[in-house]
């Protein structure tokens, strides 16, 4: 068997983890989506296949036989891609997705289901910070007149895709004290997020909490019709039933 591990989240790197230790035989994909990413346990491929064509050649010239896609729950392109792959070719597939985030008391969130909806809740003299990442900033292009902050892990090689906005750089993990400094020095009114869940990044909704910032939560996509498990225990389980 061999077992092809789509990658990029916390949880995929744990399960490589896992299936080194265990001795079955996998390849994990990574997107290249952030520059010098942190290694893998298992063999590790870097970029993307080259759209559905490419993906169908990689999968035979490469005789994977099990896919466990731990992307991350916006991945929604790469996720319905493989899941209708592997259905149609009998492989084995199996995603792992975080649970997604709750609001607690205390929270003030509005909830979405695009980017450019985000606008409409968000006042026109405000200062939006946006924790969704780089791939889907032109999305928000509608939010131009506002003072737009996206933070991202690497440096950009493009400018900012609309007036009013500017990039800010770090690299996680951003503790909550950390995470209220920075809304504190930036003025933040609005802070804007994908429904992407998990522990180390919620630490950005427990500062907007306690410093009474309204959040825009992105909905999740709606995820394939596909067998689902929310941890890397029982993702492991799955890979050791087979």
């Amino acid at each position: 068997m061999t077992l092809l591990l789509l990658a990029g989240t916390r949880e995929a790197k744990h399960i490589a983890a896992g299936l080194a230790v265990r001795s079955i035989r996998a390849i994990a994909s990574l997107a290249g989506a952030t520059r010098a990413p942190a290694a893998m346990d298992i063999e590790t491929r870097i970029g993307g296949f080259g759209g559905a064509d490419g993906f169908a050649a990689y999968m035979r010239d490469t005789g994977i036989s099990a896919v466990i896609d731990a992307t991350h729950p916006f991945a929604s392109q790469i996720t319905d891609r493989t899941a209708k792959y592997c259905a149609d070719h009998g492989i084995p597939y199996l995603q792992v997705l975080r649970p997604p985030w709750v609001a607690r008391e205390g929270d003030n969130w509005t909830f979405i289901d695009s980017e450019q909806q985000a606008a409409a809740h968000i006042p026109p003299d405000a200062t939006v910070f946006l924790g969704t990442g780089r791939q889907t900033l032109a999305k928000f292009a509608n939010l131009e007149g506002r003072r737009v902050i996206c933070r991202q892990i690497d440096p950009p090689t493009a400018p900012f895709p609309f007036d009013g906005g500017e990039f800010l750089i770090g690299r996680p993990p951003f503790p909550v004290n950390k995470e209220k400094a920075i809304f504190k020095d930036l003025n933040v009114d609005v802070l804007v997020v994908k429904n992407a869940g998990g522990d180390m990044s919620a630490t950005k909704l427990t500062a907007a909490r306690e410093m009474g910032i309204p959040v825009i939560m992105i909905n999740r996509p709606t995820p394939p019709d596909a067998p689902c498990v929310s941890d890397v225990s029982a993702a492991l389980k799955w890979a050791e039933a087979l």
